[in-house]
């Protein structure tokens, strides 16, 4: 009996093959990458747009969504498996974790409530963080040595730009704290489903985490310090009380500990001193600790990126959004080090705030409250005042290539070239690139990439310059 199929079933099954064919299943090789070189991997050298391919049972789909109705806030995992795909070579990892991500953005994956509807469901995009060690700690159970990824839709921002060029800017010019950052494009199959859902292009960043430590260990002089992720509330005042960490439960602390949970009481004694003796001592006294326990400079490089971006939502203006990683020292006691992290409010996006409406204009010397004594004590000190001037000069240098307008569009433009053909998706939202910030942002006039009078970088460097000049 000659059996006929349809020409679109056999393409199907061609490609399936194709894929198959070069799949590398974690389970069967074990590489061991050395600190960077998965790094490298997985966020550089993108010739062809890297996919992530995320299976779900139906039972635990179906979890992920109870979890969510019971607790919007839920850091709970679900299982799944991942095929990662880059260059035409694919790599699988089974048994991961996936949970949702966010805070003002969380959102339920899908509308409604109840369990998942097959048919017709009305999918949200939402933000995802894959663990690749939740269940199984071991090589075979890491993306070229990665242990975690975190995905984020670009929420809210139709230029598909903001965070990316935020991360690669501060890669370009050295700050190595930052993590590293690359377009991917997301799938997902809830079993049963007839066909895999496409999310988009989506952001796809590091994780700061055990990993992440390891990478920098030189830099950071150890890798074995504590991790204090510091949330909305994270002034590093005296009388801050919320320490915590996240181990059984859903319940987010302001400073929270990620790693070494077991030495909490350690942890937090050496943070606790770090800003006792940050808010009490003055002086020459206070410049000669502050630059024993911290690379002043090198913070100052970083703030000045910080402020150049117009990154409101961050520790001096809205004491929210960075990590702290503490290094036990024998000569000091210990070593502090500020760590960046979340940049989609940047570029002309921001709200209304105590202390600044327009993060484009902003006093650079004024950006926040004068209760966050990181920035403010350091700025008292003459010497790292001028340094501080001189990096947000550079900055906007054209000489220099990193932000003034010739230098920072070019690099926008060719990213959403490479994004452009693959922004329409299944969830039917944010099918379009478009010049504008964050509806509700309170300078709609704002633009990246379109030259005019409300450019946000010709618009940033001409205050800079005004303020520093």
């Amino acid at each position: 009996m000659e059996l006929k199929l349809p020409i679109n079933t056999i393409l199907a099954i061609l490609a399936c093959l194709l894929v198959c064919s070069c799949v590398k299943d974690a389970e069967e090789e074990v590489v061991n990458y050395k600190p960077g070189e998965g790094v490298q991997y997985v966020f550089r050298g993108n010739e062809s747009l890297p996919e992530l391919h995320i299976n779900v049972t139906l039972a635990e789909w179906n979890r992920l969504l109870a979890l969510y109705d019971a607790n919007p806030q839920t850091r709970q995992n679900i299982r799944c498996d991942v095929t990662y795909l880059k260059n035409g070579e694919a790599t699988r990892i089974e048994g991961a974790g996936l949970r949702l991500r966010g805070n003002t953005s969380r959102r339920r994956p899908e509308e409604g409530s109840g369990t998942h509807r097959a048919a017709g469901t009305d999918w949200n995009h939402v933000h995802f963080s894959l663990n690749f060690h939740k269940y199984y700690k071991d090589p075979r159970h890491e993306l070229h040595g990665q242990r975690k990824l975190v995905l984020k839709w670009f929420h809210e921002d139709p230029t598909y730009a903001r965070e990316i060029f935020c991360y690669d800017l501060f890669r370009r010019d050295g700050v190595w704290t930052a993590v590293n950052a690359a377009y991917c494009r997301l799938f997902l199959h809830v079993e049963g489903d007839a066909s895999e859902v496409y999310y988009g292009v989506y952001g796809m960043y590091e994780a700061v985490d055990e990993n992440y430590l390891k990478v920098r260990k030189e830099r950071f002089g150890d890798a074995g310090g504590y991790l204090w992720k510091c949330r909305y509330g994270a002034r590093l005042n005296i009388d801050d009380t919320d320490f915590g960490t996240d181990v059984g439960g859903d319940v987010k602390h302001v400073y929270e500990l990620k790693t070494r949970v077991e030495s909490f009481d350690a942890a937090k004694t050496m943070l606790q001193d770090f800003i006792y003796r940050l808010n009490t001592l003055e002086g020459d006294v206070f410049k000669e600790w502050i630059s024993s326990v911290c690379d002043v400079p090198f913070l100052m490089k970083t703030y000045a990126m910080n402020v150049a971006v117009g990154m409101w939502d961050d520790y001096w203006c809205n004491k929210n959004n960075y990590y702290i990683y503490m290094v036990p020292d024998s000569v000091s006691g210990y070593r502090f080090h500020f760590i960046p992290y979340d940049y989609d409010n940047t570029l002309g996006t921001s709200q209304n705030h105590a202390y600044q409406t327009d993060s484009g204009r902003q006093d650079p010397y004024n950006w926040g409250g004068t209760s966050r004594p990181l920035i403010r004590k350091i700025l008292q000190i003459g010497q790292y005042r001028e340094i501080y001037r001189r990096e947000l000069l550079r900055l906007i240098d054209p000489s220099e290539g990193l932000m003034d307008y010739d230098s920072a569009v070019p690099r926008i433009l060719e990213w959403q070239a490479s994004i452009r053909p693959y922004v329409a998706n299944d969830i039917l939202e944010d099918m379009v690139i478009e010049d504008r910030p964050a509806s509700w942002g309170n300078h709609p006039e704002y633009r990246v990439y379109t030259y005019g009078p409300d450019n946000w970088f010709t618009v940033k460097a001409a205050s800079l310059r005004s303020w520093l000049e």
